[in-house]
């Protein structure tokens, strides 16, 4: 058995077909997939991490990687630190050049997914006890994507707003209670 192969069967029967992302039209033949999945593929066997890396959607706007394997959570690192690091390198590799933007977006066994239902359902309860407490309650500095998570999640919460605080990394969504619980 090849090493490729070894690799491709990490995924199992449950790998995501390659597809195009709804409305962002067919991928172009620019070869920017193929350099995300190489480039990406050679720093996991750098790090000797036993993953494989596979392109899961591939449209004219981006390319989702997703990696499986035994140490995969190596690849994730605390709060996704090493797999947003390893994703900025990816989109600087692969956009080197005067050619189009593809954006690359890269997954370890779904925690992208995981983490979103995770801080939603934080969020909620954190919500909650502004209103019960009446006290606004700030998070920890997060990544645009995530605080886009948390108002997302309290958009519609009846008694509380939420608002980004701060510059740069040190940017954190305050949840303010706008009713006080009696």
């Amino acid at each position: 058995m090849s090493e490729e192969t070894s690799k491709a069967d990490e995924f199992g029967d449950d790998a995501p077909e390659v597809k195009d992302a709804d409305g962002a039209g067919p991928a172009p033949d620019d070869g920017k997939a193929d350099r995300a999945l190489a480039f990406v593929q050679d720093i996991i066997d750098k790090m000797q991490v036993g993953c494989a890396a596979r392109i899961v959607s591939n449209d004219a706007r981006q390319v989702a990687i997703d990696i499986a394997g035994e140490g995969a959570s190596v690849l994730i690192g605390k709060r996704g630190s090493t797999l947003f690091a390893l994703q900025f390198l990816a989109n600087r590799v692969v956009n080197r050049g005067p050619s189009g933007r593809r954006y690359v977006v890269l997954d370890v066994e779904g925690y992208r997914e995981r983490r979103e239902k995770g801080l939603a359902a934080v969020a909620l309860k954190l919500g909650e006890q502004a209103v019960r407490e009446g006290k606004v309650i700030t998070f920890d500095p997060m990544s645009p994507r995530e605080r886009r998570v948390v108002h997302l999640a309290l958009a519609k919460y009846d008694g509380v707003r939420t608002e980004s605080q701060g510059e740069g990394d040190q940017r954190r969504v305050q949840i303010i209670p706008t009713k006080v619980a009696r």
